[in-house]
């Protein structure tokens, strides 16, 4: 199927991902308590920009299956939100008017530009990738994970999760006449989530 096909083909940048001192520093809680606190900031406002694309794709859908799917998906957006204003509330993390940072700023635009524009198929591509590599980047630290991020990697790598991520999926696998725009988009945005994890380093990037 597609989206399996474009996840093998993305490989190195998961690799990376993996490989990143923001996310290995997640997975042994070595990460710097401030730079974690301005990343949930951050992903709050890219959450935000993910649910309307959901929402643009929600309401062009052709289909009542498709529609109710996309539903669902928004749903789950909104349990990621829960957890970034359990953080907020826990960690004293000011969530008000966030600035956001010129990486968060290059993929919400994408992904909105594309939600507004694309084909369904394409919209899917676009957005998969979010969803499948926190699924993997969950499962894969949830072994040796403990600390003061236990409770995000835990979110990432529960099975609830990869239900919602295998949904997109397939809704990716269903849509995408056009496979050489629905790669690009898929690449684009796994190149925006390594993009968005080294920015976390970098507040202000």
């Amino acid at each position: 199927m597609l989206a399996a096909q474009l996840w093998t083909e993305n490989a190195d940048v998961v690799a990376e991902v993996l490989a990143n001192p923001f996310v290995r520093g997640i997975g042994d809680g070595s990460l710097d308590r401030n730079l974690f606190a301005g990343y949930i900031a951050q992903d709050a406002f890219f959450l935000e920009s993910f649910a309307r694309a959901y929402g643009l794709a929600l309401a062009r859908s052709s289909d009542t299956a498709t529609l109710l799917t996309f539903a669902d998906l928004l749903a789950g957006v909104r349990e990621e939100l829960g957890l970034h204003a359990s953080y907020a509330a826990s960690w004293g993390i000011e969530m008000a008017g966030v600035e956001p940072a010129p990486a968060t700023l290059a993929y919400t635009e994408f992904l909105l530009a594309t939600a507004a524009t694309s084909d369904i198929g394409v919209v899917c591509a676009a957005m998969t990738p979010c969803m499948r590599l926190y699924a993997h980047v969950g499962r894969s630290l949830d072994a040796g994970t403990a600390g003061p991020y236990a409770e995000w990697v835990q979110t990432y790598a529960d099975p609830g999760f990869e239900e919602v991520a295998a949904l997109l999926e397939r809704l990716l696998d269903q849509h995408a006449d056009d496979v050489d725009a629905a790669r690009v988009a898929y690449g684009r945005a796994m190149r925006l989530e390594l993009a968005f994890f080294d920015a976390a380093l970098k507040p202000g990037s």
